[in-house]
């Protein structure tokens, strides 16, 4: 297989065609290896418009997907950010591309021992990897000025809109099957937050996501 070309088609087919066309997030798409993440036994199917099975009934997400909501997020070089559900590790990868250092937080152990050798293969050191759950949030290195779900949430989350720096940005999506949304929630003051609808789309949800309150007749 001819990754490289891959590689490319990935890129001009796929994501630029779903409005990713800022040139540093397409540059990390090309620098950044996406089929060294995957599980092996998918390898060949890394550059392919669908979600990849991780195990523990886990996704990767797709190509075009992880690519727009790194362009969402807007970061800066001198960003602290907390990934919420490491999974793969490659999304951690291309956070670190763009940031000062990327906290990345996953329940299942093993997906945080896989991301730790991949992102140390490929030299990426601004990373601080854990095990846990941090739905609501990871307190012990808050604030954050970039907090990044990679599963859907049912409702808004308000200890992750807490945990912003000023001028951070939380993009998260939000919602239930069959629609979600996609939303960059903005801290502009102590008290108040910027909210705008990015896109459609439809993904696995976090465990452990709190729930809305639901009427019952």
């Amino acid at each position: 297989m001819d990754f490289e070309q891959a590689r490319f088609n990935m890129v001009e087919q796929q994501v630029r065609t779903w409005e990713v066309l800022d040139q540093p997030v397409l540059d990390s798409l090309f620098r950044i290896h996406r089929e060294d993440f995957v599980p092996s036994q998918h390898r060949t199917l890394a550059f392919i418009d669908m979600e990849i099975p991780l195990g523990h009934g886990e996704f990767m997400l797709a190509p075009k997907l992880e690519a727009r909501l790194i362009q969402e997020a807007l970061f800066q070089p001198g960003d602290s950010v907390l990934e919420v559900g490491t999974g793969s590790g490659y999304m951690t990868a291309l956070a670190a591309s763009r940031s000062l250092h990327v906290v990345s937080v996953d329940i299942v152990g093993e997906f945080t021992d896989e991301a730790r050798q991949k992102l140390a293969a490929h030299g990426i050191t601004n990373v601080t990897l854990e095990t846990g759950d941090a739905v609501r949030g990871w307190s012990s290195r808050a604030p954050y000025d970039v907090i990044l779900l990679t599963g859907s949430v049912p409702c808004a989350i308000p200890e992750l809109e807490r945990s912003l720096n000023l001028g951070g940005r939380l993009i998260q999506i939000v919602g239930d099957p069959p629609v979600m949304t996609a939303r960059r929630i903005k801290r502009v003051s102590d008290a108040a937050y910027s909210r705008e609808g990015l896109f459609e789309t439809c993904i696995k949800a976090l465990r452990n996501a709190p729930q809305p309150e639901r009427f019952v007749f």
